[in-house]
């Protein structure tokens, strides 16, 4: 059976408060060994790493996004850092810019997104981007703020240059449902000159099920689906996708330190008793 390893889902969420276990078991049986569960909000983040307390198979990233940039203080900020303290927080995230919403003023976001990427340095911890309509912006912080540091550009939607520019900063590149779009032919073809040792998979889940899935709930075993894509895309096999992927997941989050077999084995028990 294939491996695969989702690099972004939000199963804290409430869309799956009603068979989040049943959610977790399709993702074994489908070879999703572990998943990186991020945080939004302060709320969201304290739930993600609840669960990665709970799931050997789940790793939290804490963190506010762009949309709740106005309710990051300092107080926020040492909240988030004493949340990372658990050994099950992997990174920073998700954080970053989204143009697109504007749910919170751009300069608030600018601001939120600086000050958390000096937490991801002060704690040694990679970082998961969010870029949506504002990808020079968001670049231009990268290049100045995060030089030195690991991060991924999630649910990638940039351009060519983008991509290359994360990619010098030794930085990885995620794929999700989008890729899968009929409509999506730019984005693959991004994608297609891309190394496949920079890329990652993901669901983003609940959002944007792949196309065999559209406009229904998504959940971490649809990842099949954007790694299979990415193998045509790519022009490579489904297996040296995934292992490579998982791969590329594993050392940026440093999963490598935490049993896959034990997270395999986990099919209803409790890191916490």
């Amino acid at each position: 059976m294939l491996k695969l390893v989702d690099s972004h889902a939000h199963l804290d969420f409430p869309q799956f408060d009603a068979d989040r276990d049943a959610v977790l078991g399709r993702a074994r049986e489908a070879g999703v060994v572990q998943v990186v569960n991020p945080g939004a909000d302060l709320k969201s983040s304290r739930r993600a790493v609840a669960l990665a307390e709970r799931h050997a198979e789940i790793f939290a990233a804490v963190g506010v996004h762009p949309h709740d940039a106005l309710t990051l203080t300092d107080e926020t900020l040492s909240t988030l850092a004493q949340l990372a303290d658990s050994p099950y927080v992997v990174a920073i995230g998700e954080i970053g810019l989204d143009y697109y919403r504007d749910l919170s003023p751009r300069e608030q976001q600018r601001w939120a997104f600086i000050q958390q990427l000096a937490l991801a340095r002060s704690l040694e911890l990679p970082v998961i981007v969010h870029v949506r309509d504002a990808h020079e912006d968001a670049m231009r912080i990268l290049e100045r703020e995060a030089t030195g540091m690991r991060g991924v550009l999630h649910c990638f939607s940039g351009d060519l240059d983008v991509a290359r520019r994360a990619i010098a900063l030794g930085w990885y590149i995620s794929v999700a449902g989008p890729l899968t779009y009929p409509n999506a032919k730019r984005l693959r073809g991004v994608v297609s000159q891309l190394p496949l040792e920079r890329l990652l998979v993901e669901t983003d889940c609940p959002y944007l099920s792949p196309q065999p899935r559209r406009g229904k709930r998504n959940e971490p075993a649809h990842v099949r689906w954007v790694a299979e894509q990415l193998a045509e895309t790519l022009g490579v096999p489904l297996d040296r996708v995934a292992e490579i992927t998982s791969g590329n997941t594993r050392e940026l989050f440093s999963l490598s330190s935490f049993s896959e077999e034990a997270s395999e084995a986990n099919r209803s028990g409790s890191r916490v008793s």
